[in-house]
């Protein structure tokens, strides 16, 4: 890890290309519009994608395999070995929270600080590996809450799937018209691990039991931990750093990514001077829509806590553990496909569609709200099913429209980032903020499935239907809030800079080689999307 503050890294960057203007004629950036910065953007992404979108989709699928293992060894054997009880059992799957939301604030702002993210990520990834694999070895209530307790930290710098943390790098180097369907891919990844958890855990529960004296619930801890392990020392390499510093893009490429960020923002994407990863968390705390969005995804996410204990639900069909396992996957395979094609219908551009500034391209829907509440409202009439038949067809058919209702969640962060872009120290401290507290809503779900409450789970189903009630509520209230701040931003776009705000604007100008003016009037065009 680098000594010197990342701060400070950056100012040398800047003061290295204004003491050496003679690069930036002999190799000026492509002028905007035109067809060769067209496709030296194109060229940029597609690098990124082929190179960061699959790693952090591995990284995705086995942070939810590893987190979710616990419910899958239930089935075979794991609360008979360790002589669990119903609360017991809850508690286990809860503690992962107690050290997991309080760490997360901290661990985003400190991604902001920290110069080399992928080393950060890659180390809490092997970490976290490392603790799940030690899962498999634990003999009592007392060893396996321990365990769990422990890995909610390094946890903490990847998400309740990781999401947080990619979203907050990708931000770094995608534009916000970019952003929703990469970030749909990430959540693919995250879901699509519920279908590969469900079928890596049913080969190795149906033919691991006894291996070396050794029950199978404990192998799906060992392979599982053991391939996360692997996964996160690739990762180190794989993943990028920031704009100024990831080394693995040319020097034109670390200016274009800049230019085009700026160009997204009419802003450059640094912190001033003055913004501090703790003048960002206090920005933070004091915007009022920080507090709404973290409420609406508490309510989010106790609404959908049912995944965490999805391969118990289909175990309620009747059939054996194998099968039970099986039936797991279809639903997520779907609410995989589902996630992608919602993100591409919310999103400004598909994949490597046009790339300029933030008015080049309409909306393809207009907004983000009805993208991620119609979700909440197809669990909440799989709910209704649930509450209303015993036929097992009905069921299960209930099961893939709860399953789709994370395509709603996919969208929650993405929001996040477009309603709060800069400066970065805020950014991050308003991510940490709205994940970490969202995440007690994962909290109170460890205890609303009740295995007393099975195999109908109807008590279960009104909670999480009220919850998600209540997160539509809310959700309709930001997106009222803003489109109050756009048509305020239409009669204040005159009002004068701040002086941070100007030198990120002047920033952006000196990156992109146009006048102040010019950059301003770019930077008139940025509107928040609801």
């Amino acid at each position: 890890m680098a000594s010197q503050s990342p701060n400070l890294e950056k100012a040398e960057v800047v003061m290295e290309e204004q003491a050496n203007p003679a690069l930036f004629e002999e190799d000026p950036l492509p002028p905007e519009g035109s067809t060769e910065r067209i496709l030296a953007e194109r060229r940029l992404v597609k690098k990124l994608d082929r190179r960061v979108l699959p790693t952090i989709v591995l990284i995705f699928i086995m942070n939810y395999i590893d987190r979710n293992a616990v419910t899958t060894a239930r089935l075979k054997g794991l609360e008979q070995d360790l002589h669990l009880s119903d609360l017991q059992y809850n508690v286990v799957l809860s503690i992962l929270y107690v050290s997991y939301c309080p760490a997360q604030i901290p661990s985003n702002m400190a991604l902001n600080w920290i110069t080399r993210p992928s080393l950060y990520i890659g180390t809490c990834v092997v970490i976290w590996g490392l603790i799940s694999t030690l899962t498999g070895i634990t003999q009592s209530y007392g060893g396996i809450l321990a365990v769990r307790l422990c890995i909610g930290i390094p946890e903490s710098a990847f998400y309740p799937g990781g999401i947080r943390k990619a979203i907050y790098l990708l931000s770094r180097w995608y534009t916000k018209k970019e952003l929703a369907f990469r970030s749909a891919i990430l959540y693919g990844g995250l879901l699509i691990s519920n279908a590969f958890g469900a079928l890596m855990a049913a080969g190795i529960l149906a033919n691991m039991e006894g291996k070396l004296g050794i029950r199978a619930w404990r192998w799906v801890f060992f392979i599982e931990g053991s391939i996360t392990m692997f996964i996160g020392l690739n990762a180190m390499w794989l993943l990028p750093d920031y704009p100024v510093n990831t080394q693995w893009v040319s020097s034109k490429e670390r200016r274009l990514a800049q230019a085009r960020l700026a160009d997204d923002a009419g802003e450059a994407d640094r912190d001033s001077a003055g913004d501090s990863p703790l003048k960002g968390l206090l920005m933070a705390i004091q915007d009022p829509k920080v507090w709404v969005f973290a409420i609406m995804n508490t309510a989010q996410l106790l609404g959908l806590s049912f995944v965490n204990f999805f391969p118990t639900l289909t175990s309620t069909l009747g059939f054996n553990t194998t099968v039970s396992l099986l039936l797991a996957a279809p639903p997520w395979i779907l609410s995989t496909i589902t996630c992608c094609l919602n993100a591409w219908h919310a999103g400004l551009d598909f994949l490597y569609g046009s790339q300029l500034g933030s008015d080049s391209i309409p909306d393809r829907t207009g907004g983000r709200f009805f993208h991620q509440s119609a979700w909440w409202w197809g669990v909440m009439i799989g709910f209704i099913i649930s509450l209303s038949t015993n036929n097992n067809g009905a069921r299960y058919f209930s099961m893939f429209l709860m399953a789709c209702g994370y395509g709603g969640f996919a969208m929650t962060l993405v929001w996040v980032s477009s309603t709060f872009p800069r400066p970065p120290a805020k950014r991050a401290a308003i991510i940490g903020i709205v994940n970490g507290i969202g995440n007690i809503g994962n909290l109170m779900g460890s205890y609303t499935w009740k295995a007393e409450w099975g195999p109908d789970y109807h008590q279960s189903m009104i909670i999480s239907f009220v919850a998600l009630g209540v997160s539509t509520i809310l959700s309709l209230l930001l997106r009222q809030w803003v489109i109050r701040d756009n048509k305020k931003l239409d009669e204040d776009e005159k009002r004068a800079l701040t002086e941070a705000s100007r030198a990120r604007v002047e920033e952006a100008a000196r990156l992109e080689g146009i006048t102040f003016d010019q950059a301003m009037q770019r930077r008139k065009g940025f509107r928040y999307l609801y």
